[in-house]
């Protein structure tokens, strides 16, 4: 983005303090539209777990019950010292913030510094940098494109099936999505739990949902974000994978 601002002949200040209130507002936006259900739904979720732990489990399986809802109970004090810990590490993020903001002023000058190791072959080492910050930048926003597009389809999936505490369990398929091959698994887990208590049969629709999510994310979304982003054969993405 900094980049961009700068071929319209902006200083380099100017367009990463541009950048960082584009940026910031965006996060805020999505933060500031989803953080009260997602609050309210996790709340629900912590406080109602070891009622769902009692269904899950018959009263024949050979589990210290009350121990595991006793664990299960505190999450919702553990979800509060987590709070605390955000809080508490404010400062380490206006840290990161202050040191990329001087890190992308002083962009170039990280060139020649690291060119300077390599002597007789500084262009090369510059020319080999640069793409390789173009490759690894272009496949973390297609990372990040696919957690949305991934989060999103299953936040739709759950809302359509009425699954509760659709918003928390979309956003855990979106993170997940970064984990290759057993991140989906493992956030489909949950939401087929969570059905399951309304009846096997919609337990049943939402493993096929996330089934075809995944399907259609292995051989579709995933070749072709990366080609766009990256710029792979959708072929050889899909071999990959």
């Amino acid at each position: 983005i900094v980049s961009f601002l700068e071929k319209f002949k902006l200083p380099k200040a100017l367009a990463i303090a541009i950048t960082y209130i584009v940026v910031i507002g965006i996060i805020g936006s999505v933060i500031s539209f989803t953080l009260t259900p997602l609050i309210n739904e996790t709340y629900n979720l912590a406080q109602n777990f070891p009622q769902y732990t009692s269904k899950l489990l018959p009263e024949n399986i050979p589990v210290d019950r009350s121990l595991l809802q006793q664990e299960l109970g505190n999450f919702s004090k553990n979800a509060l010292e987590f709070t605390f810990a955000i809080f508490s590490n404010f400062l380490a993020l206006i840290s990161v913030l202050v040191l990329t903001f001087y890190l992308l002023l002083e962009r170039e000058n990280l060139d020649k510094l690291i060119s300077q190791f390599f002597i007789r072959k500084e262009e090369r080492v510059k020319r080999i940098t640069k793409k390789i910050e173009e490759k690894l930048g272009a496949w973390m926003r297609g990372q990040i494109a696919l957690s949305f597009i991934i989060g999103g389809a299953a936040y739709l999936g759950l809302s359509i099936l009425q699954i509760p505490y659709a918003l928390p369990l979309a956003i855990i398929a979106g993170v997940l999505e970064v984990v290759p091959v057993i991140g989906p698994i493992i956030s489909a887990i949950p939401a087929i739990l969570i059905a399951y208590l309304a009846s096997p049969f919609l337990a049943l629709m939402v493993a096929l949902i996330y089934f075809v999510i995944e399907q259609l994310e292995n051989h579709l979304i995933v070749a072709q974000v990366m080609k766009k982003a990256v710029g792979l054969n959708p072929l050889f993405v899909i071999l990959a994978v």
